[in-house]
């Protein structure tokens, strides 16, 4: 869960100060913005919804005093989506205009969807996954793993095996690759790294000369 919390962490930071990279009127850019934020909300309401499924439930019945903790997470998860309704009211106007006060807006709107996120993020962290350690089997915790991959299209498997291994330890990768079919490490090592890649620069090239970053 920690590896994919920062892809969350990361991309969180990254989208408001790519809002405020796209220059007054150009749209097609942000159009290319907002499906990159298109594909982070689905992502992230995806991961929620896993956690509603298949963590809160065990740990529910499973760990005696969880019941205070879970109703905390639940509640979070309910406070991040009320972040990301307000990025919703502005991003279609932004994606279609790239009006600089709308998109100041929405870079406002998602610094504030980062506060929320954080600190849900850094609550699971540390009270959550010592719980499920502890009251989860390994196949049950391998499970959620599986199910945040298996619906996605095919042309964003790549994407977000690379984004899910872009900050990870050399540790982390191997565990990672290694729950992966042979048929997916071949992949990535094929044409999903180098792809990865240039959709990276595509999307962060503006950013790449920003004093004091």
């Amino acid at each position: 869960m920690v590896v994919v919390h920062r892809v969350f962490r990361r991309e969180s930071a990254l989208l408001p100060r790519l809002v405020r990279a796209v220059p007054d009127g150009a749209s097609t850019r942000s159009a290319q913005i907002s499906a990159h934020l298109t594909d982070y909300v689905s992502g992230l309401h995806h991961h929620h919804a896993l956690e509603d499924e298949l963590i809160w439930p065990l740990l529910r019945s499973r760990a005696g005093d969880a019941e205070e903790l879970v109703a905390r997470m639940e509640e979070q998860h309910g406070r991040i989506d009320s972040t990301l309704e307000a990025v919703a009211r502005w991003a279609p106007q932004w994606q279609r205009s790239a009006d600089s006060v709308a998109g100041q807006e929405l870079a406002l709107a998602l610094e504030e969807h980062r506060l929320a996120l954080l600190d849900h993020l850094d609550d699971e962290e540390r009270l959550v996954l010592p719980l499920v350690a502890e009251h989860l089997t390994v196949d049950e915790w391998d499970l959620v793993g599986r199910r945040g991959l298996e619906n996605l299209p095919k042309d964003k498997v790549m994407i977000a095996i690379g984004a899910i291994l872009e900050d990870a330890t050399e540790d982390e990768r191997a565990y990672f690759l290694g729950k992966a079919p042979l048929l997916g490490r071949l992949a990535w090592k094929l044409m999903g790294r180098r792809q990865y890649a240039t959709a990276c620069r595509a999307l962060r090239a503006p950013l790449q000369g920003e004093a004091g970053r």
